[in-house]
């Protein structure tokens, strides 16, 4: 089940919200655990009882860690057993195939192994679970001693299986003592229209325009159509996912919770450092306090420094799917992190704005052709069409057309993609509400057509 459905948003999320509010107090959190497991047994019934495993376990390696806390070196054996038992987990089920698939290219053998689907939002739920074990040892959270309470917050169906990454420290309050008054939940479903927006109006039709053109043979794509097929798909990843943040967060307040910010219009990133801070922003802050951190930081010495980024951005790239592209595109921006920081950050500093913008962009876009492509061999077509060195020439016979077609869709993501554009409507919209309330209407009614007569509604961060 996704939020962009039929389904969800006239069954699923209408029945919860109802029954949310009826029933006590007391019993809000037992029913949005219930909720939260048939939201995720929709799709995945069996992985199931594997997430339930996580809830008790993690619970409980909490409880054994703060009862442990006299002894350093015993509550440091807890957690250190909690990390790789969830760590085995995540790499059994998500790198299991990968990794007997690189030895057997390695070595030119043929290991046979039975692949395994990926759990939805493993990557999600191991790494809140994680963090909270993590910050009982360093005692930055209290424990939580209610399984009921501890099971809402891994479980918490709008930012279960494409997050945010909440961590605890962000609503263990919340978890005992939230409210919902009418703003707070008229809030909550701007943000849910909004996202819902991004993803089935933009979202979907720039993921039609990037495979038809990623179909085409590479002797039918020019210069000019593959930077068209790539600016499709970073449109199409970026409102796909900051669409689906958008909607969790406002799921969130209608629940009365509030979750942390994941975008902040990272397209209008002025460095590949600016785009790290705006982009995903919860992922971000997850590998800088549990691995970067840790690591050292740049508290240490400058090829030590370097280290550490080169390992954060690998795993941050393997965190995203199991294959060599992703780690090729984690080092990537490892090693672009590396070149502003210790050779161009000064010099940057000195261009206009609208230079940097466009260098950021353009360095993003290139990073977005290794994360799009499973195949390398793919990448490097793609980038060689894109700089001139393909067979289907520079401006191709297909160009202008899909130019031409979705011309005012760009325009309309470009808009979308900068903060001045949301700033203008608020303030047009708060002296004339009813604009408001129209332009939401409009949105909903749109996304419904779309839903009902178009069948292409995919989910990109459902295999992360």
């Amino acid at each position: 089940m996704i939020f962009s459905s039929i389904f969800f948003i006239f069954m699923f999320l209408p029945a919860v919200i109802i029954l949310y509010y009826i029933v006590p107090k007391q019993l809000k959190n037992v029913v949005l655990l219930l909720a939260s497991v048939f939201f995720y047994a929709w799709g995945e019934p069996v992985y199931v009882v594997l997430m339930l495993f996580s809830i008790a376990f993690n619970y409980t390696m909490g409880l054994d860690i703060f009862y442990r806390r006299k002894s350093k070196e015993l509550a440091k054996r807890s957690l250190i057993f909690a990390v790789v038992v969830n760590l085995f987990i995540l790499c059994f089920f998500k790198y299991y195939g990968f990794l007997i698939d690189t030895i057997n290219g390695i070595f030119d053998i043929q290991i046979a192994y039975k692949a395994l689907s990926l759990p939805i939002g493993i990557s999600f739920y191991t790494f809140q679970t994680m963090s909270y074990v993590i910050d009982v040892y360093y005692k930055k959270v209290p424990v939580q001693k209610n399984l009921l309470k501890f099971g809402v917050y891994v479980s918490m169906f709008p930012q279960l299986i494409a997050g945010p990454i909440v961590r605890y420290a962000d609503i263990y309050e919340q978890l005992d003592e939230r409210s919902v008054d009418l703003q707070l939940f008229g809030s909550g479903c701007e943000n849910f229209i909004k996202g819902l927006g991004k993803k089935v109006l933009l979202a979907n039709s720039m993921g039609k325009l990037y495979e038809t053109i990623h179909a085409l043979p590479p002797s039918e794509v020019s210069t000019l159509l593959a930077w068209l097929g790539i600016a499709a798909y970073t449109f199409q990843i970026y409102f796909d996912f900051s669409g689906y943040s958008d909607m969790a967060i406002g799921l969130g307040k209608m629940f009365g919770f509030r979750f942390p910010k994941n975008f902040n219009y990272p397209y209008q990133a002025k460095s590949i450092t600016d785009f790290w801070r705006r982009w995903h922003i919860s992922l971000s802050t997850w590998f800088r306090e549990y691995v970067y951190i840790p690591l050292g930081g740049n508290r240490v010495a400058v090829p030590r420094h370097m280290l550490n980024l080169l390992i954060v951005w690998m795993l941050t790239g393997l965190w995203h799917g199991a294959s060599w592209n992703f780690v090729i595109w984690g080092l990537y921006y490892g090693v672009l992190l590396i070149i502003e920081k210790y050779v161009l950050g000064r010099f940057l500093e000195k261009l206009p704005g609208w230079i940097r913008g466009i260098y950021t962009m353009v360095l993003v876009m290139i990073g977005w052709v290794f994360f799009s492509s499973i195949q390398m061999s793919a990448a490097f077509t793609t980038l060689a069409s894109m700089f001139g060195f393909g067979s289907g020439g520079f401006l191709g016979a297909h160009a202008f057309y899909y130019v031409k077609s979705y011309l005012m869709l760009f325009v309309i993501c470009i808009l979308v993609c900068r903060k001045q554009t949301l700033t203008g409507y608020r303030a047009l919209a708060s002296r004339r509400s009813g604009l408001a309330v129209v332009a939401n209407v409009a949105i909903v009614m749109l996304c419904i057509a779309f839903l009902v007569y178009d069948t292409y509604n995919p989910f990109l961060y459902f295999r992360f």
